[in-house]
C-alpha cells in the first residue's frame, strides 16, 4: 500500500513554470506506474503524463514538449515540471499509483490555476 502526498501547486501567469512533486511512503514504490492526472472544474478526470517502473514516458498531447515528468525512486518521489503554462492546464493534479496487482492510489490534489 502507498500513500501519496502532492506539493507545488499554485497560482502562476501564463507562460510560467511550476514544479509538482509527490512524495509517497510504503511498499514496493519502484514497482508502480506513477502518473499525474488533472481534473478541471466540471471536467473529468484524466492523465496527462505516466512514468512506470520501467521509465516507459507516456504524455497527452495538451502538454507534450511542456511537461516532463521524472522519479527518483530512491527518495520515492514523483515530479512534474510543467512549463509555459496556459490557462487550460487549470486544474487540481493528483499523483496516482497503480501497482503490478492493478491496485491504484491517489493523493489528495493540488491546485494549479494559471491566471493574469
Amino acid at each position: 500500500q502507498l500513500q501519496l502526498v502532492e506539493s507545488g501547486g499554485g497560482v502562476v501567469q501564463p507562460g510560467g513554470s511550476l514544479r509538482l512533486s509527490c512524495a509517497a511512503s510504503g511498499s514496493d514504490f519502484s514497482l508502480h506506474t506513477m502518473a499525474w492526472q488533472r481534473q478541471a472544474p466540471g471536467a473529468q478526470r484524466y492523465s496527462v503524463s505516466y512514468i512506470t517502473s520501467g521509465g516507459t514516458i507516456y504524455y497527452d498531447d495538451s502538454v507534450k514538449g511542456r511537461f516532463t515528468i521524472s522519479r527518483d525512486d530512491v527518495k520515492k518521489m514523483v515530479y512534474l515540471e510543467m512549463t509555459n503554462l496556459k490557462p487550460d492546464d487549470t486544474a487540481v493534479y493528483f499523483c496516482k499509483a497503480r501497482g503490478p496487482s492493478g491496485v491504484s492510489y491517489w493523493g489528495q490534489g493540488t491546485q494549479v490555476t494559471v491566471a493574469s
